[in-house]
């Protein structure tokens, strides 16, 4: 039983498993941040602490639509922007602002307002949504398996790739003359698959050069369901 367990072990850390059991998935806080909003950087240091507590996965998305005011985020894409006007759709948002925060896909709050934050990810955690996963990676692949949840129906299987710390000198807008540092930060977003609440396997190639991968399981709603991370082999 002990020999059997050390082998499943091994073959975990060569194929880099991240798991989500019951209980024990992080959850998922995403930023909405640019490097051309003068209000932005207390959000990027908030979540930069939010990265660095257990049972989160803290996202740094950076919009484009600040892109035409005088600087160009290197880290921008326009699906973050729509990402984020997804999120605005579904919570009833009035429009998209920065900095903003989503938790799990349900709460969200000013990205800098550290009470707010915390209570959205208290209200996160006292109704976290559980479908079991595992995530490996091997040879340019993602290897994804997800187990049985009837809760999440018509749900999508998302694939992040992200760099765990990149820092900007910003020479001009808002922002100019300072030297930024962001963690966590997104480079590529795909829909993968559609879940329906049965279990099932999925390998799919990894598209970006990035330091890690994650996947999360957000239903129509918006509501996350499960998330797994794993560190991203060199392309």
């Amino acid at each position: 039983m002990i020999k059997n367990f050390v082998l499943f072990l091994s073959l975990c850390l060569t194929i880099g498993i991240a798991a989500a059991r019951a209980g024990e998935r992080p959850v998922l806080v995403e930023l909405f941040t640019s490097e051309g909003c003068s209000s932005c950087p207390p959000a990027d240091a908030l979540l930069a602490e939010l990265a660095s507590r257990p049972g989160v996965l803290a996202l740094s998305f950076h919009v484009d639509y600040w892109d035409r005011l005088g600087w160009k985020d290197p880290f921008s894409s326009h699906e973050a922007t729509q990402r984020q006007e997804r999120y605005a759709t579904l919570l009833d948002l009035a429009t998209v602002y920065t900095p903003q925060i989503v938790v799990d896909g349900g709460w969200q709050a000013v990205g800098s307002d550290r009470a707010d934050v915390e209570h959205a990810l208290d209200l996160a955690r006292r109704d976290r949504q559980e479908v079991p996963i595992t995530l490996g990676l091997a040879q340019g692949q993602a290897q994804i398996k997800l187990g049985p949840g009837s809760g999440a129906a018509a749900a999508s299987v998302l694939l992040i790739g992200f760099d765990r710390r990149h820092v900007t000198a910003v020479k001009r807008g808002e922002n100019a003359g300072r030297t930024l540092p962001h963690v966590d930060v997104v480079r590529g977003v795909e829909e993968i698959a559609r879940y329906s609440g049965t279990a099932g396997a999925i390998a799919t190639p990894i598209r970006w050069n990035c330091d890690r991968i994650a996947v999360v399981l957000q239903a129509a709603d918006g509501r996350v369901h499960c998330v797994a991370v794993s560190d991203a082999e060199p392309l």
